[in-house]
């Protein structure tokens, strides 16, 4: 390929790609794709596309690459993950000391400033975390906030905690009066160390829309909520998205309604951040790492931690506040949702929506399409339920690529025995539960690719998805999430969102090793994908496009 690339702001009306393979349902051997406008006009063969060239003003000549429906990333906090981007990156600290001299150096760069840092895993950690006086040393008396790589949890120095309110002494939920805060604590903090001026919010945003851009993503799921940002944050968003160069923001607003007035006036709050529904981060738990998850038996690694030896997390919400957030969601005509981690959080959600169905009946609530985030350890039960109640499942693959497995977080946490039983995405999707795929960046970074390649080759045998399906819940799904139905094909008459692909050879994979498929033989016409086996180069995005505008141009796609 060469350079000589279309400039991004010259928005040529028909353009015609020429590639190696065409992902499109039309014609499971297309070689290229027409966009007229904002729409697809056309998908069919190279053959056939000679036909095409005079309707073209602009004919782009890929013969190595690969066309696809653009992802949607299902579960993101985009002003903390520009923040994230922005500030320092703990993920690679393996103690106390590495932490404290990289916010020494950053407090050295900028004196005065917020030191704002993510990423940090103390799970792996052979020593104690930081204190408050020695955070404090480190950054000279600088605000210091350190979020966990959960955000569940973060590091914080005396000046941060007193503009928090936190006073020495406790009262506040979720800190003893050291470095860590979880809980309450935690998102004063939270809120404390992001009060950003409009034009550091703006920047923030924009930088992490431009990265997942970059990434093939045309779409983010932003999963607000009261303790996680501001309805400004959303409104932001909304002009950001309204402007139509960034991937399109579909925001949800993680606060808790008692009745219909209260969900009427938690919308009203937001309005005009095209709010879809009170969904996102309404935690019914917290996390793993920060052993907030809500469990039915305690955790695993409770020794030397002070924590009661009976610890089974912290509950936010119970079946009966589910229940009622879901029944007058229903009522008006929004998508409720919850994150939920823990057994026990995804028992309160099904009691809660068991009793959401007798109020309001199973048409109702199911055709209301509600959604939940994560959702990790459940049973049949559970998964047979959420189906049969036409609930929509985000997932995070990337999750188990980076926790799960005999030696890692989860299996510290839970003993391996419940570890190998998280994530189970085969028999989510066996059941019939809509599926969609999403990072929760800036937890896991925005990469759809590795999502997909961790959904179809999980840490336990036998939970992984096809290949295929990974990838329809990485593109179609999240759409399907957001009740946007049709969306996320490359068909004529589709919106032109997809993403063009620099790929090596295209296989047809199963969804387990041991089973020959039809599907997997060239002859049945199922359209190939790139090589997600572990250890293969992953796809890199040349384009990015958004209802036929350009996002992304890495610049090599010849004209």
């Amino acid at each position: 390929m060469t350079s000589a690339a279309v400039p991004a702001d010259a928005a040529p009306r028909r353009v015609l790609y020429l590639a190696a393979s065409v992902y499109s349902p039309a014609d499971p051997f297309a070689t290229a794709v027409l966009v007229e406008g904002d729409r697809v006009a056309w998908v069919g063969s190279e053959e056939a596309a000679e036909a095409q060239r005079a309707r073209a003003d602009v004919v782009v000549e890929a013969p190595d690459a690969l066309v696809t429906p653009a992802f949607v990333d299902a579960h993101v906090h985009v002003t903390e993950t520009g923040l994230a981007l922005e500030g320092l990156d703990l993920t690679a600290v393996g103690d106390a000391g590495a932490l404290l001299a990289a916010v020494a150096d950053a407090a050295r760069r900028s004196p005065g400033a917020v030191v704002r840092g993510h990423g940090w895993d103390d799970a792996a950690w052979a020593g104690p975390l930081p204190t408050r006086a020695e955070l404090d040393r480190a950054a000279d008396g600088a605000e210091v906030l350190l979020s966990r790589v959960d955000v569940h949890s973060a590091l914080v120095s005396t000046a941060l905690a007193e503009r928090a309110g936190l006073r020495d002494g406790g009262g506040t939920e979720g800190w003893d009066g050291g470095a860590l805060v979880t809980l309450a604590a935690h998102d004063a903090a939270r809120d404390a160390g992001r009060r950003l001026t409009p034009a550091e919010r703006g920047r923030a945003q924009r930088r992490a829309l431009d990265a997942a851009a970059a990434t093939g993503v045309a779409a983010v799921t932003e999963c607000a909520a009261p303790h996680v940002g501001s309805p400004d944050d959303l409104r932001s968003l909304r002009a950001l998205s309204d402007a139509g160069d960034v991937p399109e923001v579909l925001a949800y607003w993680g606060a808790l309604a008692t009745d219909e007035a209260s969900a009427r006036a938690a919308l009203a709050d937001v309005e005009g951040a095209g709010v879809l529904g009170l969904a996102g981060d309404l935690c019914v738990d917290g996390s793993y790492g920060s052993r907030t998850a809500w469990l039915r038996a305690p955790y695993a690694d409770l020794e030397g931690t002070g924590l009661p030896v009976d610890h089974r997390g912290d509950p936010h919400l119970d079946a009966a506040q589910v229940a009622a957030h879901l029944v007058a969601c229903t009522r008006v005509g929004v998508q409720g949702g919850f994150h939920v981690i823990g057994d026990a959080a995804a028992d309160a959600l099904i009691e809660g929506l068991l009793a959401a169905e007798r109020e309001v009946g199973t048409p109702a609530l199911a055709g209301a399409r509600h959604r939940v985030e994560h959702l990790e350890a459940v049973d049949a039960r559970v998964v047979a339920e959420l189906a049969r109640l036409g609930v929509v499942a985000s997932v995070q693959p990337a999750f188990d690529a980076v926790w799960g497995g005999p030696d890692r977080l989860y299996a510290s946490r839970l003993g391996v025995e419940r570890a190998t039983a998280l994530n189970p995405f085969a028999a989510l999707a066996s059941a019939g539960l809509p599926l969609a795929l999403g990072s929760d960046s800036p937890v896991t970074p925005v990469d759809p690719w590795a999502g997909v390649a961790a959904a179809a080759s999980p840490s336990t045998a036998g939970h992984g998805l096809s290949a295929r399906a990974a990838f329809l819940a990485g593109t179609r799904g999240g759409w399907r999430a957001a009740r946007r139905e049709g969306e996320g094909v490359l068909v004529p008459g589709a919106l032109a969102t997809l993403a063009v692909w620099s790929v090596g050879d295209l296989v047809v994979q199963a969804a387990d090793s041991r089973v020959s498929s039809w599907s997997t033989d060239p002859r049945s016409g199922v359209p190939g994908l790139p090589d997600l086996s572990p250890g293969a180069p992953r796809p890199r995005c040349l384009r990015t496009l958004r209802a036929g505008r350009v996002l992304h141009d890495a610049g090599e796609l010849a004209a």
